[in-house]
């Protein structure tokens, strides 16, 4: 693993230790330009790792320390993402699917870093998780399922659910809320974070889909209510 030491970082706050994994993409033309800008003073931005498309990661700050890579959001009771967070950064554009290569070098990452620190891979979130409406990445074209088959990360499945309720929308919104989607947006906005992850080729409205992928997610893998705020 390559060491390239970014200015950007600080004590993680109230004596917080990373319990969750933040992925981005870089949204910039290539890993080196990433590189530049995640390592800028100016820039005031950060990851603790950055991964090229060929697979190469480069840590840019101690997972011990706080990296400005979430920015205002919440998960779950969390609204501190940054001291509670280590922020991985896949160089993409957004607009392409994630090299097979770059898949496997976060993979083994994943691994790593949930063997060194208490990450379940249901605190594996990307930045559109937990700053709906404010962020888009890692976006429609991130495989969540080939994390969540191996465990380093969750996707809810669609389950039964015994007609619509009275107002779809809102238990939507009540399931979304359990399963960790807490920033303060409307409910259409949450909805739209959350099939970014489960569905992303939907649009429209609020379906009986939508309600069936949120409550399994609230059921199977909600947020731990024991986690203190950092």
């Amino acid at each position: 693993m390559r060491r390239v030491d970014s200015p950007n970082f600080g004590p993680r706050r109230d004596g917080a230790t990373p319990d969750m994994v933040v992925i981005h993409y870089t949204a910039m033309a290539d890993c080196a330009a990433a590189e530049r800008a995640l390592c800028s003073p100016e820039a005031e931005v950060s990851a603790h790792y950055l991964i090229s498309p060929q697979g190469a990661v480069t840590q840019l700050v101690p997972e011990a320390a706080r990296a400005w890579h979430a920015g205002a959001g919440a998960w779950g009771t969390v609204t501190d993402i940054n001291s509670r967070s280590i922020g991985i950064e896949l160089s993409n554009t957004g607009a392409t699917p994630f090299a097979a290569p770059q898949m496997d070098a976060l993979e083994d990452l994943l691994r790593g870093i949930m063997a060194r620190w208490p990450v379940p891979a249901g605190r594996v979130i990307g930045h559109s998780d937990c700053a709906p409406g404010r962020k888009i990445d890692p976006g429609a074209r991130f495989d969540w399922r080939r994390l969540a088959r191996q465990g380093l990360a969750v996707l809810p499945e669609a389950v039964d659910i015994d007609g619509p309720p009275d107002d779809l929308v809102g238990a939507t919104d009540a399931a979304l809320v359990r399963a960790g989607y807490t920033a303060d947006v409307p409910p259409e906005v949450r909805l739209a974070a959350f099939r970014l992850r489960a569905r992303p080729a939907a649009s429209g409205p609020c379906d009986l889909t939508d309600l069936a992928l949120a409550h399994d997610m609230a059921t199977r893998f909600p947020v731990d209510v024991d986690q203190t705020s950092a």
